[in-house]
């Protein structure tokens, strides 16, 4: 099938251009194609921005085992209508993704229900390096240095040292120290109140972690992510690192500060926790700066009776892949950014990082997973309207300007103005390593 999408600002990978362009068979074919080229469909975008499908590399869709909070089928729908078109998806479910029969096992699910493209990571313990060498079907692994589900916990020198010195797989990591969190929560009796969350789960307990990751990267030459980046001091020590390591910011640590405590409660309650409006400039200047290269959700959602529970046996995490492409372009609307520098955080960026065979850019031969948005657009972001299973949004009531208005997936439209194809046409991301 041929699509034409004509008339729309197109977001290309070295400028904003009025280029027609040809969609076939799922790839685009053609960029500055003639306007009156024949095709199946032609999409007219006048007034619209034509971007690369957004890439969300951390996020956690519950399946299998915590299905009542989440699952692929919800997760994916919520990614459709948000113009997110790939999403990597992180091992902590239960049981946990540790093994590749259990890593195939997920990617059959994703077949059968994903109306997006979607990736796993498998997840380091500290007795599956066999399983770590083995896979293939992955964009990498993911180490949890600091407090996590089942056997994931990896904080044992050894263990680490071997994963980073006898894997070839990139690897990121969550990195809160865990010992440090132990010594804090001992401090406050184990805290009784949301905000000592980020007294538990503080700047010191990041950058320990974060320090103690990178230098094992450095030594052992292994290309190695920072996941969700929330202290000045990460940001000023990621600084002097070389080009194996990147980074990334979430919206939450971006737009939510220990302030907002008081108003939304556990609902911003996040691992890492959410830091100081100090912390939020430096992590701003982080991303603007290029010390941090990917902004990603860690979409983590709980049900509300969950999250309502009093601290701390409310649980850390918040729902955002239907909402955090308008949430960036609504920085863009307020001149914190450019709409190509949003671009590049959120499409190519993570393709690049996590080596996406043909996807995070308008190109040529490219797969056309595509969005388009209305930076003019202003809308509230209601819990009434989430798709995501949660039902909830810690940026209810908010009203952002900038919107994705059609979401496509291979060429096909998936989201159009309120409306869902429910066809599953998602793909297995296949990743471009030479090997």
């Amino acid at each position: 099938m041929k699509t034409l999408i004509k008339n729309a600002a197109v977001v290309l990978p070295d400028a904003v251009e009025r280029v027609n362009v040809l969609v076939d068979k799922g790839v685009i074919a053609v960029i500055d194609a003639a306007v009156h080229t024949q095709a199946d469909e032609v999409i007219d975008a006048a007034g619209l921005h034509l971007l690369p499908g957004v890439i969300d590399d951390q996020v956690h869709f519950r399946e299998p085992g915590l299905t009542h909070k989440e699952d692929l089928r919800s997760a994916s729908r919520a990614c459709a209508r948000g113009g997110v078109t790939s999403f990597l998806e992180m091992p902590n479910t239960r049981p946990a993704t540790v093994s590749c029969s259990a890593l195939h096992e997920k990617l059959a699910l994703a077949a059968e229900r994903s109306l997006v493209n979607y990736g796993f990571y498998i997840g380091a313990t500290p007795d599956n390096l066999a399983e770590l060498q083995r896979a293939r079907r992955t964009p990498g692994i993911k180490i949890f240095i600091g407090s996590s589900t089942g056997n994931l916990l990896v904080d044992e020198q050894e263990a680490l040292e071997r994963i980073f010195a006898e894997t070839s797989l990139p690897i990121c990591a969550h990195c809160e120290d865990e010992a440090t969190v132990r010594a804090n929560a001992a401090a406050l009796n184990g805290g009784s109140d949301y905000t000592d969350h980020s007294r538990i789960r503080d700047n010191n307990a990041a950058i320990i972690a974060t320090r103690r990751a990178v230098e094992l990267a450095e030594r052992h030459r292994h290309q190695f992510h920072v996941l969700h980046v929330s202290t000045a001091e990460e940001i000023e020590f990621l600084r002097t690192t070389s080009d194996l390591i990147s980074g990334e910011a979430c919206p939450h640590h971006l737009l939510f500060s220990t302030a907002d405590y008081a108003r939304l409660g556990s609902l911003v309650q996040m691992n890492p926790s959410i830091k100081s409006l100090a912390d939020v400039a430096a992590v701003w200047q982080g991303l603007l700066d290029g010390v941090l290269e990917v902004v990603a959700t860690d979409h983590a959602p709980h049900t509300l009776e969950e999250k309502q529970q009093p601290y701390p046996q409310s649980p850390s995490g918040l729902p955002a892949v239907e909402n955090s492409l308008a949430l960036m372009l609504n920085q863009v609307h307020q001149g914190r950014c450019s709409l190509a520098q949003v671009v590049q955080w959120m499409c190519a960026a993570p393709a690049r990082i996590w080596n996406l065979k043909a996807k995070g850019a308008i190109r040529e031969g490219f797969d056309a997973d595509l969005v388009l948005v209305d930076l003019t657009l202003s809308q509230e972001v209601r819990n009434e309207h989430q798709l995501t299973k949660c039902g909830w949004s810690p940026w209810h009531g908010e009203t952002l300007t900038g919107w994705p208005v059609r979401t496509l997936v291979h060429g096909r439209t998936v989201w159009c103005e309120g409306q869902l194809d429910e066809r599953v046409c998602g793909r297995e991301i296949e990743f471009d390593r030479g090997d």
